[in-house]
């Protein structure tokens, strides 16, 4: 297992540390002139901002179905390259009109990243082990939330060099990496567990093994076929969980394309407000692992959504009504502590009660991608006419996080009742040469265990749901 996180995990967190750099440092460049050298106003600033999340959110479904088919080493370089050409240009840009334009092919080829590699590490490991390396993964949100601001600073110090204003400098440097890396993902990046070439015959068999032994049956090479998505989209767990998406994404994109400019409009200027929104992400990056680990440990990861977003309603309360910068800047604290904690604690929660691979990155990508087309909302709510406490913002990222937290407590209780609806024997299918009175024809009806178990996925009678 430790040979399969360090060949799985450190990659796909540096990979990851990019998209979110490159999908955040906007807000770290606005700081130092670039809207004033375009010519934009503030609303086509928010227009230009919003664009990106309607790309992102609709080829997250069907880019999760092409990583499944294409395979993880190619899907993901061959995104990551596209993205890292549109940011290196972002710094090149003379007017409004192409900053859309690249903010909208952005959005395409980022896409596919966050919904691709939490599909692809559930194929990985057990419902068990996922949440702890999903956090140490996701983390890296949290550090490229820390980096930016410190690199932004940094890069600003080349403003003039070759003609280009530091901003410029920003996305070029960034994006430049971004292509750097996506090249040697080309041969950094193994594919699933049955195929993985870091592993021997002996242990890619062990490895598939203690998977179906975690119920997830498909993991040896499910073939895809249509019916997978279909079930996802009938499954009732799917609307639920895009709502609890919807809780956290909302209020991501909002805060971390915006943590600078509320720092600043509270009483920092630029390179204090981005250096000040170091720490905060520090202090985020621990908490997320740290709620990883519990998570994983104690099994409870709906009531752990309960109190994260509770935390998070806390923070948003005392942002609405405090004037006191010092305060507000307190509670940034609490809202991070609510926002990138509850993602992978989500993630492993989701995909843990979704069997099948297929079904699973249905299901997944399209709660990620309604979660993400709420940042084309959260995107414009905090506008420079409310400046400098952005109450109205603040107002609609806690009616996000209120959504989230009501659709983990429905989840929770739906799947508690689902589990004793099971113990109770009302969901057995009927299984050939087997008696047993608690049988029903409307559960299916199948000529072995086996076969009920790959047909029917996680609403097998013996699949039970973790709460």
């Amino acid at each position: 297992m430790r040979k399969i996180d360090w060949h799985v995990v450190p990659w796909l967190a540096v990979l990851y540390l990019l998209n979110f750099l490159d999908r955040g440092n906007i807000g770290n460049a606005r700081l130092y002139n670039m809207q004033n050298d375009l010519h934009i106003t503030d609303s086509q600033y928010l227009v230009a901002l919003t664009v990106f999340f309607f790309p992102y959110s609709l080829f997250e479904p069907p880019s999760n179905i092409a990583l499944r088919r294409l395979r993880p080493s190619r899907w993901l370089s061959f995104i990551m390259l596209v993205w890292g050409i549109a940011m290196t240009l972002h710094g090149v840009i003379r007017n409004y009109g192409g900053l859309v334009g690249l903010r909208f092919l952005l959005g395409l080829a980022e896409a596919g990243m966050y919904p691709g590699v939490v599909f692809y590490m559930s194929c990985w490991y057990k419902r068990s082990e996922l949440g702890t390396r999903v956090a140490v993964f996701f983390s890296s949100a949290t550090v490229a939330g820390a980096f930016s601001g410190l690199l932004a600073a940094a890069i600003h110090n080349m403003d003039g060099i070759g003609g280009k204003p530091g901003w410029a400098w920003i996305f070029i440097l960034e994006g430049l990496f971004t292509v750097i890396c996506a090249v040697a993902s080309f041969f950094i990046l193994q594919d699933f567990s049955d195929t993985a070439k870091f592993l021997t015959e002996t242990e890619r068999v062990w490895v598939v093994r203690r998977l179906q032994d975690d119920m997830k049956f498909s993991a040896a090479g499910e073939t895809f076929k249509m019916k997978y998505v279909w079930q996802s989209l009938r499954d009732w767990k799917t609307w639920i969980a895009m709502g609890i998406y919807m809780g956290f994404d909302g209020p991501l994109f909002s805060f971390s394309l915006f943590l600078p400019t509320i720092i600043s409009q509270v009483g920092f200027e630029a390179t204090v407000a981005n250096l000040l929104s170091v720490p905060v992400y520090a202090w985020a990056c621990v908490v997320t692992v740290s709620v990883g680990f519990i998570g994983d440990r104690l099994g409870r990861r709906g009531i752990i959504n309960l109190v994260l977003f509770s935390i998070g309603l806390v923070g948003y309360i005392i942002l609405i009504s405090s004037t006191n910068p010092s305060l507000s800047y307190f509670a940034v604290y609490l809202a991070a502590s609510a926002i990138y904690p509850t993602i992978p604690n989500s993630v492993a929660w989701v995909s843990g009660n979704v069997e099948g691979s297929y079904k699973r990155s249905a299901t997944l990508g399209m709660a990620i991608g309604w979660g993400n087309l709420n940042g084309a909302v959260t995107s414009n709510v905090y506008r420079a006419v409310d400046k400098p406490w952005y109450r109205l913002g603040h107002g609609i990222t806690m009616a996000y996080v209120g959504i989230g937290w009501l659709c983990s407590l429905a989840f929770m209780l739906l799947l508690q009742r689902e589990n004793a609806k099971r113990e109770a024997g009302l969901r057995d299918e009927v299984i050939e040469g087997e008696h047993n009175l608690n049988a029903r024809e409307e559960n299916g009806c199948y000529k072995s265990v086996e076969e009920a178990r790959m047909e029917k996925g996680d609403d097998w009678s013996g699949f039970k749901y973790s709460l």
